[in-house]
């Protein structure tokens, strides 16, 4: 066995910008006394994210499950109840947006390739009551908007991109928040991208942006109109203080990111039964986790032996994502036909990656897992 790592690696850690600077940028928080409600950072880092993204409208949430909350009961009011066509293989917050809104699951497979939703199945789930596709990038790797596009517009259904994963991610040199009706972003302290905790709606309809203000602030519509049932999911002004200054770092993190990928691909890509994701030339990737595959009849052992001898080596990798959410007892009455996606769920395995991860961190648990395979 390897030996135990003085540090503890985990597989994620936040990216943060210097304290000192954090401390002085709320000041302006103190003098103003506006906390929260649109504030004027939160209206800048708004538009500082319109910018980044390069999309028309940003709406900013005070998590990611209160954006895709929204989303639902938006498209609830539009289309009433019906069937969601949807991934299995995803945090469990998207499938929960959806079913806590009234809307019946109805699971469709996914790629052994990339994880993603698998297009090909979805036209054979489509039924008089389908209203919508809710897909997820998973890992960051981004489905096939073009395909999913064209069936949804073939079957007049809307399309919602749980994109909580995919911050910076690009497809055919276009910025993945453009594909869709609507996408969802997680600013959750452990993305690519975060603002402590926070999220985003992102779409293309400006007419939209009233109604997601409306539901995000308790249904309000003015000063004496209250016109909905809604939330409190605002924004606060420390969190957007938080995003304006890890979005300036972003780039370089995703750099970094890049890099340490690279090397977990150089170090694991000869390691029998470790099955790794094929990258696509026409993609820009932000490398926001760092999956690996278990084939455990090749690598001797399976992927829960696997992560438990990591743990003793101090090295925290996560299974994720398991279990798969139609095995969960909220969702395993609704029968689906998954094999591609059990078999993912029982044998993927994340591996640290982070902003600020180094060289020699990456390199310690691709060694740790070639001598646990090896028996040394």
């Amino acid at each position: 066995m390897p030996k135990k790592l003085k540090k503890a690696l985990l597989v994620v850690e936040p990216s943060m910008p210097d304290y000192e600077e954090y401390c002085k940028a709320i000041k302006s928080i103190w003098n103003a006394k506006w906390l929260t409600n649109n504030g004027p950072i939160h209206n800048k880092l708004t538009l500082e994210l319109e910018h980044f993204l390069k999309v028309p409208n940003v709406t900013l949430f005070v998590n990611g499950h209160s954006a895709l909350d929204c989303a639902m009961k938006r498209l609830r009011e539009e289309r009433g109840e019906g069937e969601i066509i949807m991934t299995p293989f995803t945090f469990v917050s998207t499938n929960h947006a959806a079913f806590m809104n009234g809307f019946t699951p109805v699971f469709c497979d996914i790629k052994k390739s990339d994880y993603t939703i698998d297009e090909s199945k979805i036209e054979d789930l489509i039924t008089k009551k389908t209203v919508a596709i809710l897909a997820t990038h998973v890992y960051g790797y981004p489905c096939n908007v073009e395909e999913i596009n064209k069936i949804a517009k073939k079957h007049n259904l809307k399309v919602i991109y749980d994109a909580a994963h995919a911050f910076g991610v690009e497809v055919d040199g276009k910025t993945i928040g453009n594909y869709g009706d609507i996408s969802m972003f997680s600013f959750h302290a452990t993305k690519v991208f975060n603002t402590i905790e926070g999220g985003a709606l992102v779409y293309k309809d400006s007419n939209l942006k009233y109604d997601f203000d409306r539901i995000k602030d308790f249904g309000i519509a003015g000063a004496e109109a209250i016109k909905s049932i809604g939330l409190n999911a605002k924004m606060n002004e420390f969190q957007a203080t938080m995003g304006l200054l890890n979005l300036r770092d972003v780039k370089k993190n995703i750099n970094n990111r890049k890099k340490a990928v690279q090397l977990y691909y150089k170090m694991l890509s000869e390691v029998s039964g470790i099955v790794l994701s094929a990258l696509k030339d026409n993609v820009k990737y932000n490398y926001a986790y760092m999956p690996i595959l278990i084939d455990e009849k090749k690598f001797g052992m399976d992927r829960n032996q696997l992560y438990d001898k990591l743990v003793e080596c101090n090295i925290f990798a996560r299974k994720y994502f398991y279990p798969l959410i139609s095995n969960i007892d909220t969702y395993k009455s609704f029968k689906a036909n998954l094999p591609v996606a059990n078999y993912v769920s029982d044998r993927i395995l994340c591996l640290p990656l982070y902003g600020h991860i180094t060289r020699e961190d990456v390199k310690s648990v691709c060694e740790a897992i070639k001598a646990i395979r090896n028996g040394k």
